[in-house]
């Protein structure tokens, strides 16, 4: 495993394709996000939000759909108009969870929509505050049950909040923040407590390359 994960990371082309799934593609310049230090690009956290939902399939893990990463941009700037079309396929109230990746510009964080507690939570591994965010998300889903299912979602049974710094694991590098919302993606969607650190990071990135190649979560 090492041996490929060392191979991954290593010289070649730059546009060589790597992995494909979920009808993306990662480059080996896409891998490369994943050398220790680097901001993690679309392609990966994307493909990662694949291989979640991938898993999400098999028994005994709760249902899961995730939105690509340009999703909350798509939103923000054009209404549910300019998304509506994005659940064509897909009963969101149907999920037991729902991802949300953020790319803040210069950073990434997590919204997680729990159908099952009627919960919008925001992950930052920088400890911000989202509550913005989960309002925006509140909204959405409104409006997606109401067009979806012609049912007027009872806003008064949901809470939306952003996660506390002491309640969920914090980096102290500026560059981890991919990672940290993939693994708390990862652990969200198995329904375990996040306890990982810091220190798991350099471990977490080549176990990441390891699943991308493969298509399939350890």
């Amino acid at each position: 495993m090492e041996r490929e994960v060392v191979a991954a990371l290593g010289k070649g082309e730059p546009d060589e394709i790597l992995s494909s799934a979920f009808k993306l593609r990662v480059t080996r310049q896409d891998v490369h996000t994943l050398r220790k230090l680097c901001w993690l690009n679309d392609e990966v956290i994307n493909f990662y939000m694949g291989l979640v939902m991938e898993r999400s399939k098999k028994e005994g893990y709760p249902s899961v759909h995730a939105f690509s990463s340009f999703f909350y941009e798509k939103l923000t700037s054009g209404g549910y108009k300019a998304v509506g079309r994005w659940t064509r396929r897909v009963d969101l109230f149907d999920k037991d969870i729902i991802l949300v990746p953020i790319n803040l510009r210069l950073h990434w964080a997590l919204a997680v929509i729990d159908t099952r507690k009627k919960t919008i939570k925001y992950y930052d591994s920088l400890g911000q505050g989202g509550d913005k965010i989960c309002e925006t998300l509140l909204k959405y889903l409104q409006e997606e049950s109401r067009e979806k299912r012609h049912l007027k979602l009872n806003v008064s049974e949901w809470t939306a909040h952003s996660m506390e710094p002491h309640e969920i694991p914090q980096q102290s590098n500026g560059s981890d923040c991919g990672v940290f919302i993939c693994k708390y993606a990862d652990y969200i969607c198995r329904d375990k407590p996040l306890t990982f650190t810091q220190t798991h990071m350099p471990y977490f990135r080549k176990k990441m390359v390891w699943e991308i190649l493969h298509q399939e979560l350890l």
